[in-house]
């Protein structure tokens, strides 16, 4: 199998890995185990472009173990674990991904794996799909169907739906509840707090942590920032999520006012600059800029540029701006993801129930009959992953019996 990674001489490290997130994803690990005989995905061909983590690597070891053929390249240029890469590559998976890509090499990589002409598609953040649609419509046109794997990812989907130009069904992995619920809230909310502390290693108790947006990434980066100690500050544009940040105890105000306020800044909305040069100006000598949205345009790094008088990389994934009036302020990540970027990403834990779903879809694709528009995840495969999640935690719940489910279906007292 071709493949392009970093080096294969890390390739015993990434064993390691991945061995460590097989143990700690049960339900996708006895989802492998199920269909391990029948082979389902024999004769597919399945190109991804997620990050390249030891988590991706259970997924994809899982679609080749039922007979796909796996091509894999990088969702985001500066997350790919590159051991982890060099493990797969000698497990015979078409991997083109190494951490540090330039944005040439990132889109040369998803077109690679587009070009093998997949009958499946897995995405996270749309690239792939945005690739096959604009520049490859034949091989397109092949395609069976994809997944989306985030939120961004489906909003230009929806768009593409909305203009009659998609070209195949796309099942919207991200909005399963075992999807959002657990990785876009407690996944990211975790990983993006470590994230933050393994590039700077400040104290965030008795810091003002601004966090824009409250979707399920910003609940659950407020919640945990809060958990750490920090006051917290949420920005929206949404009247109804401003009043639910409210009602959850925290403090609601416009990024305008906040900038002045905050000493961590933590954008996570899926739009494009959220913060800018004005709010910049406005902010303290020594503020840390993150970001949690998928792409690198929250932060407007262009404008930052633009008004810094000099610039300096301090530690890892820290850059230093210096501005017109003296004050200094801190980029992580580039204005990437600065959980994947600085840290891991998401805990195994809660990746296991993100890609059982992946997994689960991509053999709903191969059955064939979606229509060719984006698909929700079916009740019965979300409440499949969350009882096998509680099984394999050893937790035990509740069933209706029949008299409880014939009252809560009619109408009568």
């Amino acid at each position: 199998m071709e493949f392009k990674v970093r080096d294969l001489g890390l390739a015993q490290r990434g064993e390691l890995q991945i061995a460590w997130a097989e143990r700690n994803m049960p339900v996708l690990m006895k989802l492998r185990e199920k269909y391990l005989k029948d082979r389902p995905l024999e004769g597919t061909r399945v190109s991804a472009c997620l990050h390249v983590t030891k988590e991706t690597a259970v997924l994809v070891e899982t679609l080749k173990a039922w007979g796909a053929e796996v091509y894999l390249s990088p969702s985001n240029p500066l997350s790919t674990q590159d051991e982890v890469a060099a493990a797969l590559a000698q497990r015979g998976i078409g991997v083109f991904a190494w951490r540090g890509m330039s944005s040439e090499e990132y889109f040369w990589a998803i077109r690679t794996i587009a070009s093998r002409r997949p009958d499946v598609v897995i995405d996270d953040g749309a690239d792939l799909h945005v690739v096959l649609h604009e520049e490859m419509r034949e091989v397109a046109e092949h395609v069976k169907g994809g997944t989306e794997e985030t939120t961004t990812g489906i909003l230009r989907l929806r768009a593409l739906e909305r203009e009659g130009r998609l070209l195949y069904p796309v099942i919207a992995v991200n909005n399963a509840r075992t999807k959002f619920l657990f990785d876009n809230r407690y996944g990211t909310g975790q990983s993006t707090i470590d994230g933050i502390l393994r590039a700077t290693n400040v104290m965030l108790a008795g810091k003002v942590v601004v966090v824009a947006g409250y979707g399920w990434v910003g609940r659950g980066v407020a919640l945990r920032a809060r958990g750490m100690g920090a006051r917290v500050i949420v920005t929206e544009v949404d009247p109804v999520k401003a009043l639910e940040a409210l009602m959850d105890g925290f403090e609601v105000t416009s990024m305008r006012r906040a900038a002045a306020m905050g000493d961590v800044f933590i954008t996570a909305t899926g739009n494009k600059r959220v913060i800018g040069e004005e709010h910049f100006r406005l902010m303290k000598d020594g503020a840390i800029l993150a970001n949690a949205g998928h792409f690198n345009v929250e932060v407007s790094v262009e404008e930052l540029e633009r008004l810094a008088v000099a610039k300096r990389s301090v530690r890892d994934h820290v850059e230093e701006y210096l501005l017109p009036d003296g004050k200094r302020l801190y980029l992580l990540a580039e204005g990437r993801l600065v959980n994947l970027v600085a840290a891991e990403g998401h805990p195994s834990e809660v990746m296991d129930m993100s890609f059982s779903n992946q997994a689960l879809a991509v053999l709903r694709i191969k059955e064939g009959g979606l229509e060719r528009r984006v698909l929700q995840v079916p009740d019965e495969q979300d409440e499949l992953v969350a009882r096998l999640k509680l099984e394999t935690m050893g937790v035990e719940i509740d069933e209706l019996t029949e008299e409880q489910r014939a009252y809560i279906s009619s109408w009568k007292v």
